[in-house]
C-alpha cells in the first residue's frame, strides 16, 4: 500500500514524477558532466599536451636549423596536428549531436590515421638515419622500438575503432586510446620525464583518466580498457627494454632496417 501510494503522489505531482524518472547520474553535477563532456574535454587536454610539450624544442633552432631537417619531418608534424584537430572537432561534433557530419567526417579520419602510421613509420627510420649520420647522436637506431610501438598501438586501436564505428561504446573508447598513444611524443619533451623513461607511465595516466570516467559514470571498467591496457603496458616494458638495453639480436635488426 505504500509503494501504491508514493506512485499516487508522483502520478497527481508532475515535478515529483519528473525527479524520480531523471535518471541517477543527472543528480550529480560532476558525474553528469563526466558522461556528457569527458571525451571533448580530453580534447581540449591534448591540445594543450601538444602544444606545451613540442613548444620546448619546435623553435626557431629547428625550423632554421643547419642542416636542415629532412622534409618529412615538417609533413609528420602537419598530420599529427591535424589529427588533434580532428579529434576536438569530431568530439564537438557529437556533443552538438551533429551524427552525420561526424560520420561523414569520420572516413577522413581513417585516411589520416592510415597516412598518419605509415609516415610515422618512415620518419622515424629517416631522422635515425639523420640523427646518426649527419648529427652523428648516439644509438638512433635503438629508439627506434619507440616510435614503432607508437604506431602500432595507434594503428590497431584505429582499425578496431573503425570495424567497431557502429558501436558508440567500444568506438570512443578506441579513438580515445589511439590519441593517448600519440601522447608520449609531446610529453617525452621535458627532460625528466624523458630521462627516466616515464613518458609511458604519464601516457598510462592519460588512459587511466577515461576509466576513472568509467567508474565514476557507469560504475564499471569497459572491457576495451581492460584489453587494451593488457597488450599497451608489456608491449611498452618491451619497447623501453630495447631502447635501453639495444640488446645485440635487436641491434641486428635495427642495422638491417637503417642500411
Amino acid at each position: 500500500m505504500m509503494f501504491l501510494r508514493g506512485n499516487s503522489v508522483a502520478i497527481g505531482n508532475p515535478a515529483v514524477a519528473a525527479r524520480i524518472a531523471k535518471p541517477a547520474g543527472a543528480t550529480n553535477p560532476f558525474r553528469a558532466f563526466l558522461a556528457r563532456y569527458f571525451y571533448f574535454a580530453m580534447s581540449l587536454v591534448f591540445a594543450v599536451v601538444v602544444v606545451w610539450g613540442f613548444s620546448r624544442t619546435v623553435d626557431a633552432s629547428l625550423f632554421h636549423g643547419n642542416p636542415p631537417r629532412p622534409l618529412l619531418l615538417w609533413f609528420h608534424g602537419a598530420a599529427f596536428s591535424a589529427w588533434v584537430v580532428f579529434f576536438i572537432a569530431q568530439s564537438a561534433l557529437v556533443r552538438a549531436r551533429n551524427i552525420k557530419l561526424h560520420r561523414t567526417l569520420g572516413w577522413f579520419g581513417a585516411g589520416l590515421a592510415a597516412t598518419m602510421v605509415i609516415l610515422g613509420c618512415v620518419v622515424a627510420v629517416v631522422m635515425a638515419r639523420f640523427d646518426g649520420v649527419v648529427l652523428h647522436q648516439k644509438d638512433t637506431d635503438a629508439f627506434l622500438a619507440i616510435p614503432f610501438l607508437d604506431m602500432l598501438s595507434f594503428g590497431a586501436c584505429m582499425a578496431f575503432a573503425i570495424y567497431w564505428r557502429k558501436k558508440p561504446e567500444y568506438h570512443r573508447r578506441l579513438i580515445f586510446i589511439a590519441t593517448c598513444a600519440l601522447m608520449d611524443a609531446p610529453i617525452a619533451r621535458f627532460d625528466f620525464i624523458f630521462d627516466h623513461n616515464l613518458f609511458y607511465v604519464a601516457l598510462d595516466l592519460l588512459i587511466a583518466l577515461g576509466i576513472a570516467r568509467d567508474l565514476i559514470v557507469d560504475k564499471r571498467i569497459h572491457q576495451v580498457y581492460r584489453y587494451a591496457l593488457l597488450a599497451l603496458i608489456p608491449a611498452q616494458m618491451v619497447a623501453v627494454y630495447l631502447w635501453r638495453a639495444n640488446p645485440a639480436w635487436y641491434q641486428s635488426i635495427t642495422r638491417a632496417i637503417l642500411s
